[in-house]
């Protein structure tokens, strides 16, 4: 009954803009709405994926003037009759309209109750689901590509083959053994190997997209390393392309960590702009210091400006020793001024790749950029025929269902019985089919909803 409520929800943002959207969804949605609209005709003789003009009312009085969206079942985002309700945008306004609908006898939706009614009708597969919420929460149109290429079922379209594969394995095993005279296991064992490291090789590779997939969706985190007057704060507003840090001569100028985001080829990167590294008896600029020093271990990537112009000391020298083992760019900066340090010096401090860089020339930006695509991407980020997986819950699928496959291999390797393998086939089978659903329990699908927005 619960699932059967006819929900509603403003589907737009609580401020105030041109247009406020309320969606109504369920059995009484078309009723609902009809008896506080007031058109030409009655919304309930209205074909469905029309618009209608008319006003609100309550009781006698005018709310507002509005446009109704009609959407009859199952040809609707819930599979429901869904109305959607365009009023003027205020605030108060949406909020006349959603108590109206409230008296009417429709329920506050939950947090994305909506696409959780879709999921549970049938329209949308889960990953899909997920997919509408890594869409909205897009910060790169490279994220928002992926998103739709899962939304779209990309990524059902892979799970299910492998399902439909690993299910006729096991129900081959089980026919087997219950009906051996009509069946034959001979060399069975050898076919299968075959058919299971094919499989593993499949998920290995979706669990290895992951790698790049979550930085894809989250943005890499880029902070900003170098001793005072080094030209982090310059560098941070070369790549923003606004003044976004203030930049003087003054050494310590920058105290406290600053952050920007920002996106190059279509990648997101958050980027940490940090006080520079030195020995200070200043307390303000110290606590700046060692913020920066502790935010190394936290960052996906570390730019490490160097003042080519100026020989290196013993704080470019700490840098160093600090990021040797993490995944970080040297830039060699002002190199529009006649330099004093050379790439090869650096080369012979630390293993990393070195580029000449000026914030006031802006050589060597293009390099910059293209080298943080390929560091994280590989080049490849820009093919339209890749698919990422950005999603934590998926990638544990995944593992779990590796971990599956891979127990199978052992089984055949040590010549276990058959029926050794069509129980870990069924837990790979079960792993995967978390991933659209098809084996989700109840209190997952309701916490996987419950983290949509209002309206969703």
């Amino acid at each position: 009954m619960y699932q059967n409520d006819t929900i509603a929800a403003i589907a737009t943002s609580l401020n105030s803009s041109g247009i406020g959207i309320i969606r109504v969804s369920g059995d009484e949605a078309i009723s609902i709405v009809d008896s506080i609209f007031h058109g030409k005709i009655s919304l309930k003789e209205c074909q469905s994926h029309t618009i209608q003009y008319g006003h609100i009312y309550d009781g006698n009085e005018l709310v507002d003037e509005v446009l109704i969206m009609i959407m009859k079942s199952p040809r609707s985002y819930t599979t429901e009759d869904t109305i959607e309700i365009d009023c003027h945008g205020g605030i108060l306004v949406l909020k006349k309209v959603l108590s109206l609908l409230i008296e009417k006898g429709v329920r506050i939706a939950e947090p994305g109750e909506f696409t959780k009614r879709a999921f549970l009708n049938g329209r949308i597969d889960l990953s899909e689901a997920e997919s509408v919420m890594d869409l909205i929460s897009s910060t790169s149109e490279l994220s928002m590509k992926n998103s739709i290429k899962q939304l779209s079922g990309s990524l059902n379209s892979i799970i299910s083959k492998l399902m439909d594969q690993i299910l006729y394995e096991t129900a081959f095993i089980e026919s087997a053994l219950d009906d051996p005279e009509h069946y034959n296991l001979d060399n069975y064992p050898d076919e299968l190997k075959e058919k299971v490291l094919n499989i593993n090789k499949e998920i290995s590779d979706l669990i290895d997209s992951f790698n790049s997939g979550h930085i894809l969706k989250e943005g890499i985190n880029t902070l900003i390393l170098g001793k005072p007057n080094a030209g982090k704060s310059s560098l941070l507003n070369t790549l923003s392309r606004r003044d976004r840090a203030i930049v003087t001569d003054i050494p310590g100028t920058t105290r406290d960590t600053l952050e920007e985001h920002i996106t190059i080829n279509g990648i997101a990167l958050n980027i940490i702009d940090t006080a520079g590294i030195r020995e200070t008896d200043d307390i303000v600029e110290k606590i700046g210091v060692d913020r920066a020093i502790d935010s190394i271990d936290d960052a996906d990537l570390i730019l490490f400006v160097i003042d080519s112009s100026s020989p290196l000391d013993e704080n470019d020298l700490f840098i160093i020793d600090q990021i040797k083992d993490k995944k970080a760019l040297v830039l060699l900066n002002k190199s529009d001024l006649a330099p004093v340090i050379k790439e090869e010096d650096i080369y012979n401090l630390i293993d990393k790749t070195v580029i000449s860089f000026s914030s006031v020339s802006l050589d060597g930006l293009k390099t910059l950029e293209s080298t943080i695509c390929d560091m994280f991407f590989s080049g490849n980020i820009v093919s339209d025929s890749t698919l990422y997986i950005t999603n934590h819950r998926q990638a544990a699928c995944l593992s779990a269902a590796k971990s599956s496959i891979e127990n199978v291999l052992i089984s055949i390797e040590n010549g276990m019985p058959e029926d050794f393998f069509s129980i870990d086939l069924l837990d790979a089978y079960n792993s995967l089919g978390q991933i659209t659903g098809q084996t989700i329990d109840d209190d997952l699908a309701n916490k996987i909803f419950s983290t949509f927005c209002m309206g969703k």
